[in-house]
């Protein structure tokens, strides 16, 4: 009997992920500071455990309640200083069921980082998952990411990258389905049938590489937008955080609102997610990861 490896492999990844969705925007629900903000974290905590990390809190105080950024980290073996941080925000935007809007980015770095519990990088991989991505904390000091970067400031941390996975699992291929900030339009598809990298022109670098790792290794096709910050949406998630601490950074995502129509609302379960499309994102990510670890 033949045994066709890849498909083995896309269906334990797609299982998985379902799981984590589930578990994350149906068992749990809402994710904030007044319901399910610490399941998900302990969710988390003990999905790394399982796949081998040792995992650590960055617990922080917002509005007299405590938060944790959850990290865990792969030591590199040639250059360990050098730190390629991959990140996802667990919480939602109110008490929603978040399928999209984060469980799939969070979903997708568990798996990344079970990929490479084995791997020997030659830089640093860091894996973590931010709290307080969404208003009311959205862009302020209180940011999960923000209070990260800082950190990693303080300590002069040499970050060489940060990849933000940020609502990955929408796709169609409706005509007319994505739509744009007014500013960037030109010669882009009107299909929502890609995953786009996002940057500030400071960040093209990444974005290049980035990119050219995930399009020779997945069908799935992608997109790719450096620009001024002007524009709309470029900054709409933890990637900001780190630009401000002068950090490059990237944003990873299917665009959000100017293409899923269950953003923040209640019916952002996890039934919308088109699986199969979301297993060729994580291949790709999984080949831009080893190229930033190891270039």
């Amino acid at each position: 009997m033949i045994i066709d490896a890849s498909s083995s492999w896309e269906d334990s990844l797609r299982e998985r992920l379902q799981t984590h969705v589930k578990i994350l925007a149906t068992d749990i629900g809402g994710r904030l500071a007044t319901s399910g903000l610490e399941k998900a974290a302990a969710y988390i905590e003990h999905q790394l455990r399982c796949s081998g990390y040792h995992a650590l809190r960055q617990t922080f105080t917002a509005d007299g309640y405590l938060f944790a950024n959850i990290e865990a980290e792969i030591s590199g073996v040639d250059r360990p200083e050098e730190i390629l941080v991959i990140g996802a925000h667990y919480d939602t935007a109110g008490d929603l069921p978040g399928a999209n809007d984060n469980a799939s980015g969070v979903a997708a770095t568990l798996e990344l980082a079970r990929e490479f519990i084995a791997a020997k990088p030659r830089r640093t991989i860091r894996w973590v998952f931010f709290a307080n991505e969404e208003p009311p904390y959205f862009q302020t000091a209180a940011m999960g990411s923000y209070v990260h970067a800082r950190r990693c400031r303080e300590r002069k941390d040499n970050i060489t990258g940060m990849v933000s996975l940020e609502t990955i699992g929408y796709y169609t291929d409706e005509l007319g389905s994505q739509t744009y900030p007014m500013a960037a339009t030109s010669g882009y598809p009107d299909r929502g049938n890609f995953l786009g990298f996002v940057t500030d022109l400071k960040s093209a670098g990444l974005l290049h590489t980035a990119l050219g790792a995930f399009r020779i290794a997945t069908k799935l096709p992608a997109e790719g937008l450096a620009t001024p910050r002007s524009i709309a949406g470029i900054d709409w998630s933890d990637h900001w955080s780190f630009w401000q601490f002068g950090y490059a950074a990237l944003m990873v995502t299917d665009t959000a609102p100017f293409r899923y129509p269950h953003y923040h609302t209640a019916e952002d379960t996890p039934d919308k997610l088109h699986y199969p499309r979301f297993v060729e994102a994580v291949r790709g990510l999984r080949s831009v990861v080893e190229h930033l670890a190891n270039e």
